[in-house]
């Protein structure tokens, strides 16, 4: 093993050692510590053991040498057609600048593609720059490579194929003439029961899931049903439920893990943003693990049992898709997306909607959600309102205190916010009221700045507003324990009608 540079060991000196060198040392002395309990044990002899090292390391560099061989063969690939174009500019046309450019790049020793690339931008920023002239080859290789790079380093975040729960075919739920209506917990408990003698690859498990089926009772008596190999309890340790989910489901079963409350996916935060999100993408669609995060959050009273971190999800999570459903229905149908696809999801079922009634479809194990894709809940004319979750539900009450007033609502239920509105739902909805209004139980800066960047920016928005757009947020702290608590630090009707009368106030 190379030694790295550094200060002297010894002496006054111990302490400047360097970062590389502590780490070198502490490896040295792992392996070191290591063949000498082989020996000791009898597994193999001194020499046995030096030898195998000295393998090892041949080994390792061969490995090296030819991975960086086929690299630097795929650079040239690009390396060259860059000398072709430089080679094909009038040296009369070359700025001090463009050889200087032309200096870096021919000579530069084991270039990589990125620096290829960079070169060629720079030198089509110096030909604009300098008469504004154009070179077909140099713009057909910038389109090239930048497609080369897309493919390299943008995809297989989702599958693709036709698995993909973007690709599931939509299914809607079918009513009977008379319905049963069922508390939101018993619907997911006629799920539940019904999924896993459907499907005996589905496991299902979480902090109190098994014995009591959950602490809202969505998995009541399915423990004893199933049994205990299906439907099981876990230690209070969310990083290592997100362990068996991730595991299970590369292994070929269908996980449906839970987290008891959405504040608690902190918990398990290192795991679900650097594996789970991630197993796709670093694989090159190699691995997958189709797990689901099954949560609940939202509004409720409680400072560790309320939060909707939906922001620390939205930026770490990339990867995972993000399920938001208002109801247990539509919670229903989520699950039958992702149980037919091979991506993974977050599911948040809503705190306080568990004892609400539902209509139970007739289809349960059939009918299908589509992700990214709003649901427009009111028409209106003058304001936009969109949200998500429980937050439904309030707006829809602030919505009541607005008859009266001659102001008419467009209520948007986003439904998922990865992905968030592919088929420009909202945008539409914008050009015709030219004002608008985010809302969710996140705090400021949270999931309304991501759904505002999301209409305004990247389905160009800004161009049809009149106002200014708003976000109605929970306050910038924990939720206080009690309902007073909750009521001054979330949104509520009270707040909608505010928010809508204000932005009305330019009309």
């Amino acid at each position: 093993m190379t030694q790295p540079q550094g200060h002297s060991t010894s002496g006054s000196h111990e302490r400047y050692k360097s970062p590389e060198r502590l780490k070198w040392e502490k490896e040295n002395d792992c392996i070191k510590r290591m063949a000498e309990w082989i020996v000791e044990n009898g597994i193999a002899t001194e020499d046995e053991v030096t030898e195998l090292r000295s393998k090892a390391l041949e080994y390792t560099k061969l490995a090296k040498d030819n991975a960086w061989k086929k690299y630097s063969e795929g650079v040239k690939v690009y390396s060259n057609p860059l000398k072709d174009i430089y080679n094909g500019i009038p040296e009369s046309s070359k700025t001090e600048a463009i050889k200087l450019l032309e200096k870096d790049f021919t000579s530069a020793i084991n270039i990589s593609f990125s620096e290829v690339v960079a070169n060629a931008r720079r030198l089509h920023i110096q030909l604009l720059r300098f008469g504004n002239v154009q070179n077909v080859d140099l713009e057909n290789f910038l389109l090239e490579t930048k497609m080369v790079a897309d493919k390299r380093y943008h995809t297989e975040l989702h599958s693709d194929n036709k698995y993909s729960a973007l690709n599931i075919p939509v299914i809607k739920p079918k009513y009977g003439l008379n319905p049963e209506t069922l508390s939101g917990y018993q619907i997911l408990n006629h799920y539940f029961d019904q999924i896993l003698e459907e499907r005996p690859e589905i496991l299902a498990f979480g902090e109190d899931v098994g014995q009591i089926g959950d602490v809202n009772q969505g998995f009541s008596g399915l423990q004893l049903k199933h049994g205990v190999e299906r439907v099981f309890d876990t230690g209070i340790r969310e990083w290592t439920i997100m362990g068996q989910a991730l595991g299970g489901a590369m292994r070929g079963l269908r996980t449906i893990a839970e987290i008891q409350y959405l504040d608690y996916m902190a918990y398990a935060f290192s795991l679900l943003t650097d594996d789970l999100a991630t197993l796709r993408y670093r694989s090159n669609g190699i691995q997958r693990a189709p797990a689901i995060v099954r949560t609940r959050g939202h509004r409720l009273e409680g400072i560790w049992h309320a939060g909707s971190p939906m922001g620390m999800i939205l930026t770490s999570m990339q990867g995972i898709y993000l399920c938001v459903p208002r109801n247990m229905v539509q919670a229903v149908g989520f699950y039958n997306t992702m149980l037919k696809s091979d991506d993974p999801a977050i599911i948040v079922e809503c705190l306080n909607g568990y004892r609400l009634k539902e209509k139970l479809p007739d289809n349960l194990l059939d009918f299908t959600l589509p992700l990214g894709v709003p649901e427009v809940l009111q028409e209106g004319n003058d304001v936009t309102l969109v949200t998500y979750g429980s937050c439904v539900r309030e707006a829809q009450k602030g919505l009541e205190l607005l008859k009266g007033f001659n102001v008419s609502v467009e209520l948007i239920d986003v439904q998922t916010l990865m992905p968030f509105d592919l088929e420009g739902v909202i945008v539409n909805s914008l050009k015709k009221t030219n004002r608008i209004i985010f809302m969710d139980e996140d705090i400021p800066g949270g999931a309304t700045a991501y759904m505002m960047r999301e209409v305004l920016e990247k389905w160009n928005g800004y161009k049809y507003l009149d106002s200014k757009p708003v976000t109605l947020s929970a306050s910038a702290h924990r939720t206080p324990f009690g309902s007073d608590g909750d009521y001054f630090s979330k949104p509520n009707p009270e707040d909608v009608f505010d928010a809508v009368m204000t932005i009305m106030k330019d009309v």
